[in-house]
């Protein structure tokens, strides 16, 4: 999928409210509907607004449901009201300025919000019509259904084989003939297989950054998760080795059903098939990633995706 925004925008800008002139005119030939009220200004303002959801996300049969989930800081909400499904083995982008609550409701996904303190939560999420959140949930077990990769690529002080290998290691697989054949399955469905396969007993930390990216994420594919989760993966990456990493989430869509966080808006419009945006803890709108980027319903996504805020 190639589409491309009107305007670069910086990956890291700071969040920033625009200005009534830059919401007051849309610019694409498909005029995205206004508003009577500012949407962003009013939930600066602490007032509910709701969320724009094209109607093809509900044909979508979900891997992963989002229903009136809230999630607070001490006192500090930073999740407000969220429900939305992602799509079983599609691709699902989740954009937004810096602190809008993208990472932090990927996080919230397997649960990691857990490890952190003074973090209350209220609505619920489902796995496959399971609630995650539900008291007799084991976590552990939890995240075994799931892959998580990282901002910054994080292999283990181990070989290339071991890191590839290791929850099957842990889930008591002892047979090297399985072993090997997972091995070369995940690091084929990363693209790295090639790269790699006459190094396998070397240590992972010799690897490029691109490389170990790409490892970390055979290492989640080898579990054969429900959902992968990827926080931003490229974002400590040169271009070449993003290139790379944006070819192969394009490869495991159909397979897996991915959960992206990004800043790049057009790895966005490249990688993904449906696009949620998100502004300080709320869904603005969301929808399929050529609607979004062409022909949004609300005047404030646009100025989004073309980089007239953010």
């Amino acid at each position: 999928m190639l589409v491309s925004p009107v305007a670069n925008r910086d990956s890291h800008s700071p969040l920033s409210t625009p200005k009534a002139d830059d919401l007051s005119m849309p610019t694409s030939a498909h005029a995205p509907a206004t508003s009577p009220v500012d949407r962003l200004a009013a939930i600066a303002n602490g007032d509910h607004v709701p969320s724009e959801v094209h109607p093809q996300m509900h044909l979508e049969p979900p891997v992963l449901e989002i229903k009136n989930f809230n999630l607070w800081y001490g006192a500090k909400q930073a999740i407000h009201g969220i429900t939305m499904n992602i799509p079983n083995n599609k691709v699902t982008a989740l954009v937004g300025p810096s602190g809008c609550g993208k990472s932090t409701l990927l996080r919230s996904v397997n649960r990691l919000n857990d490890l952190l303190n003074n973090v209350r939560i209220d609505g619920d999420m489902r796995l496959n019509g399971d609630s995650i959140y539900d008291s007799r949930m084991d976590v552990i077990d939890l995240r075994k259904r799931m892959g998580m990769v990282f901002q910054k690529p994080n292999p283990f002080p181990m070989s290339i084989y071991e890191n590839v290998v290791y929850s099957l290691r842990i889930d008591g697989e002892r047979n090297r003939g399985v072993l090997d054949q997972i091995c070369e399955k995940s690091l084929r469905g990363a693209a790295l297989w090639d790269e790699v396969k006459d190094r396998l007993t070397e240590t992972a930390l010799g690897l490029s950054g691109g490389q170990q990216q790409r490892l970390c994420i055979a290492r989640a594919i080898a579990a054969e998760p429900e959902v992968l989760l990827l926080d931003e993966p490229c974002s400590a990456l040169d271009p070449i080795a993003t290139g790379k990493v944006e070819d192969l989430i394009q490869e495991l869509r159909g397979t897996y059903s991915v959960l992206i966080v990004t800043h790049n808006m057009q790895q966005a419009s490249r990688t993904s098939d449906f696009t949620a945006f998100m502004y300080l803890g709320r869904l603005i709108e969301y929808g399929p990633t050529t609607e979004i980027f062409t022909k949004p319903i609300l005047k404030e996504t646009e100025a989004y995706v073309t980089g007239r805020f953010g």
